[in-house]
């Protein structure tokens, strides 16, 4: 249900004069359309059973121990790790080479989100106010992203804003989302809710700011190379080489979190055999699914995701934006991260935030944002007329709505932001861009919409918080009304 909204629109237009595949492309798409099925059943299934109770089990176990240095270094140590081996960062980082040495990208933003990390177990254990933190963190970006303008590489501001998108990965979230927790469980108080998320979102920022730092030094040439999105004729080795590679990347990455998890066990955790036996089960299930998932994703969705984009362009520039929200919303619904998400803020909330709310909200927010994108790149204006407006709207809305719902909000926008978005959905953006604007506005126009992706849910969550607030307060009126209202004549005295 998921995959079949995407696939559905892809064979439609694939009727119609506007979009022509050919048969290999048709072929390599639903493929790669079986592979998203099968991968995000597999890797939800391996989040239940796997990544979520890991992350919990290590955040309740490191915060029994009372000990908060020992908290914040593996804390540090596991942020760095996991993200360095995350898949959707190293793509982020071959396909900027050309203008950024992608090993020094990789390592920066690792250190970013390991320091972001550090700061968001510091808010737990000291119960600080989540909108307070983010403020003062957003204004520093602000101010970095208007220093990276002054010294003449604006056009790597987009980029730097997507890199938090694409740093909260599908291995980091469920994990990082449960550590969080766990970690508000043992330090639980009348705060835990809110607690229990925003680590996500501090994440987020680490990565931004520190893409922003080395792109004000940055004195490399600013010409970006395309990324060749060619459907290959060999099908079944386009599909095997890709398997191969991602397998690597992915056993890399849950490799960290898994050995991070059994040095834990043996310390602390001591979980039985039957508990033991469960995770094993689900780390299978979580690597093939992702192994199956970005294969499927790569080979099948990125080329055609590219195509779509650059032969819309063709047409109307109003039907590309309507296009643009209608994409946005059913991407949403094949994000796997997302289905993690939604269900930990149904549960953590009691049912206060419920799945169906929370999907409603994000599918307008993505939706919105990759309208927003095209309108951008139809215009060429600068990505900072989006959000440095937009930030600022999220951040004035949580002084009025509950924390859990900014805490949430913010944590959605890292996780919207997923391999769905950077496969499928940046891929059409510069398509759209090249046919546009040419391959040189790549960079400056075509990369941005992970970073609107990631932003609008802050706003559409927020409001749902507010939607809420108002409803109650209408409700609490009419009920006041009607006592003051009432006959005291019908009023029965039986003494």
């Amino acid at each position: 249900m998921s995959a079949l909204p995407v696939t559905a629109i892809v064979y439609i237009l694939a009727l119609t004069p506007l979009f022509d595949l050919s048969g290999t492309e048709l072929v390599t798409f639903t493929v790669g359309a079986v592979f998203l099925v099968l991968g995000i059943g597999l890797f939800s299934l391996g989040a239940d059973l796997a990544m979520t109770p890991m992350g919990t089990h290590v955040g309740s176990g490191l915060s029994r121990q009372k000990k908060l240095g020992l908290l914040l270094g593996v804390c540090f140590v596991l942020g760095m790790l996991i993200t360095i081996a995350e898949p959707d960062l190293q793509v982020l980082a071959n396909q900027v080479s050309a203008v950024m040495n992608g090993t020094v990208l990789v390592y920066a933003v690792g250190l970013g989100v390991g320091l972001f990390l550090v700061i968001a177990i510091l808010k737990i254990v000291f119960q600080k106010s989540l909108s307070h933190i983010l403020m003062l963190f957003y204004m520093l970006l602000f101010a970095l992203a208007l220093l990276l303008v002054v010294s003449g590489n604006e056009p790597l501001l987009p980029m730097a804003f997507d890199s938090g998108g694409v740093t909260t990965g599908p291995i980091t979230v469920p994990f990082i989302m449960a550590l969080g927790v766990g970690i508000s469980n043992v330090l639980g108080d009348r705060r835990s809710k809110e607690n229990s998320f925003g680590l996500v979102s501090l994440c987020s920022v680490g990565p931004i700011l520190a893409v922003l730092v080395l792109g004000i030094f940055s004195r490399n040439d600013l010409t970006y190379a395309v990324p060749d999105y060619t459907v290959s004729s060999d099908v079944f080795h386009a599909f095997f080489h890709t398997a191969l590679h991602t397998c690597k990347e992915v056993a890399v990455a849950l490799g960290l979190i898994v050995g991070f998890f059994l040095i834990c066990q043996v310390l602390f955790l001591k979980l039985s055999r039957r508990q033991l036996m469960r995770i094993a089960v689900g780390v299978g299930f979580t690597y093939a699914g992702l192994v199956i998932f970005l294969t499927g994703v790569n080979v099948g969705f990125m080329p055609i995701g590219y195509k779509l984009g650059y032969m819309l362009a063709n047409g109307s520039e109003l039907f590309l934006v309507g296009f643009g929200l209608v994409v946005g919303v059913l991407t949403v619904l094949a994000e796997p991260a997302i289905h993690v998400l939604n269900g930990q803020v149904e549960d953590v909330t009691g049912g206060l935030v419920s799945k169906k709310s929370m999907m409603i909200g994000l599918c307008i927010g993505v939706g919105a944002a990759i309208g927003l994108s095209m309108i951008r790149i139809v215009f060429d204006f600068s990505l900072v007329y989006y959000v440095i407006p937009g930030y600022f709207i999220s951040l004035a809305l949580s002084l009025f709505v509950p924390p859990v719902y900014t805490a949430i909000a913010f944590d959605s926008g890292g996780v919207a932001s997923g391999p769905m978005t950077s496969g499928f959905i940046l891929p059409f953006a510069v398509g759209a861009c090249v046919n546009l604007q040419g391959a040189d506005a790549v960079l400056r126009d075509g990369f941005g919409v992970v970073a609107l992706v990631a932003m609008t849910p802050l706003i559409t969550i927020q409001l749902l918080g507010f939607r809420g607030i108002l409803a109650e307060k209408i409700n609490e009126r009419k009920a006041m009304r009607r006592i003051l209202d009432a006959d005291d004549q019908q009023i029965i005295n039986f003494m």
